[in-house]
C-alpha cells in the first residue's frame, strides 16, 4: 500500500532522529539569488557556498534568478519545503521591496528564517573631479546654493545606493537631481566621462578609479570611516546618524526546523570567518559579519520601516 507523502512526512522523526535524518540528506543545497551573474550578490554568495559545501559535506550551488529587485528568487524561496535544499542570498532590497512595492506575494519577514547576516558593504560619494566641492559640507553648501543644477548618477531605481542618496538629501535638505540609469557600470561611466557630476557607489566598484584620481572622493556612509580610505571622512561627520551600508544576508524558506537552522547558520558563520572567505569578501569592499540568526532577524525587522521612511521620502516606484 502506498502511505501518502504528508503521512510520511510526519512519521519520519519517529523513526530517525532529526540530525541523523539530516546527516543522510545528501541533496544539493541551492543558494538562489535575485541579481544577475556577477554582481556584488552572485559573487558573495559563491564565495561562501564552497566553503559551506566543506562545512556541511554536501554541494553547495548557486541559482540566479535576476529580477524584480530580487522579489522573483525570495518568491521561490518563500514558497519551497522548509527542509534546507534552497536558501536565499539576499541583499538590501529584501527589506526596501517591503515599502517600495505596493504588494509582494510573500511576507518579508512571516514566510523566510533568517540564518546570518554574511557581509556589509558601504558605499562612497564620489564627484567628477570637474565638481568644485572638495568635501561633504561644500557638497551640501554648493547644492543649496544651486538647487537641482547638480545630478547623481542611479544605476537602479528602488537599490540601496539609489536610497542612500535620497537618505543624504533628506537629511542634508540639499536638492539634487536623480538621473536613472540601468545598471551601475554605465552611470559610473558618465560620472568619470563628467556628464553627470555625482554618485554613490559600492566601494569595490568605485575605489580603482578614486585612487586614480578619476574621481573624488567625498564621503563613505558607513558609521565610521573605513580602513581602505582612512582619509575620506565618514559622511556622518557632517549629518549625525547618517548611515546606508548594504548588506547580503542567507535565508531559508519560514517555519525551519530550529536545529536545521541553527545547522545551516553555524556552517555559513564558520564559512564567513575562515581566512579565505573574509579575504575574499574584503577584495569586494564587503565587511564580514556572520551574525546569529536572532540578531540578523532583528536586524531584518529593523531594517524595514527605517528604509520605509527613505522611500516615502523619494517617492520612488519600482522599474
Amino acid at each position: 500500500m502506498t502511505i501518502p507523502r504528508r503521512k510520511m512526512l510526519l512519521a519520519l522523526p519517529a523513526v530517525l532522529p532529526f540530525g541523523q535524518a539530516l546527516a543522510q540528506n545528501n541533496a544539493p543545497i541551492r543558494i538562489l539569488v535575485g541579481a544577475p551573474a556577477g554582481g556584488s550578490t552572485d559573487t558573495l554568495a559563491r564565495n561562501l557556498a564552497s566553503e559551506m559545501g566543506r562545512q556541511l559535506g554536501r554541494t553547495v550551488v548557486v541559482e540566479n534568478r535576476p529580477g524584480a529587485g530580487g522579489n522573483i528568487a525570495a518568491d521561490a524561496v518563500a514558497k519551497a519545503a522548509p527542509d534546507g535544499n534552497t536558501l536565499l542570498m539576499s541583499f538590501t532590497s529584501h527589506a526596501i521591496n517591503a515599502s517600495l512595492y505596493p504588494s509582494l506575494p510573500f511576507d518579508p519577514i512571516k514566510d523566510f528564517t533568517p540564518l546570518t547576516c554574511v557581509a556589509t558593504s558601504p558605499s562612497i560619494l564620489v564627484a567628477n573631479p570637474s565638481v568644485p566641492a572638495k568635501d561633504v559640507r561644500e557638497l551640501i553648501a554648493l547644492a543649496k546654493a544651486r538647487p537641482g543644477q547638480l545630478n547623481f548618477a542611479i544605476g537602479a531605481v528602488g537599490s540601496s545606493l539609489h536610497l542612500a542618496g535620497d537618505a543624504f538629501k533628506m537629511q542634508s535638505g540639499a536638492y539634487i537631481v536623480n538621473i536613472p540609469y540601468r545598471g551601475t557600470a554605465p552611470a559610473l561611466q558618465d560620472v568619470l566621462a563628467g556628464q553627470v557630476e555625482l554618485m554613490f557607489a559600492a566601494v569595490g566598484n568605485a575605489q580603482a578609479q578614486v585612487r586614480a584620481g578619476k574621481l573624488r572622493a567625498l564621503g563613505v556612509t558607513s558609521a565610521k570611516r573605513l580602513p581602505a580610505f582612512p582619509d575620506v571622512p565618514a559622511i556622518s561627520e557632517v549629518l549625525p546618524g547618517y548611515e546606508s551600508s548594504a548588506w547580503f544576508g542567507l535565508f531559508g524558506p519560514g517555519q525551519m526546523n530550529p536545529e536545521l537552522a541553527k545547522k545551516l547558520s553555524d556552517a555559513a558563520r564558520h564559512a564567513i570567518a575562515t581566512p579565505e572567505v573574509k579575504k575574499r569578501l574584503e577584495t569586494e569592499g564587503a565587511v564580514p559579519v556572520g551574525n546569529s540568526p536572532e540578531e540578523f532577524a532583528r536586524f531584518v525587522q529593523a531594517e524595514i520601516p527605517r528604509w520605509a521612511k527613505v522611500v516615502r521620502f523619494a517617492g520612488a516606484k519600482p522599474e
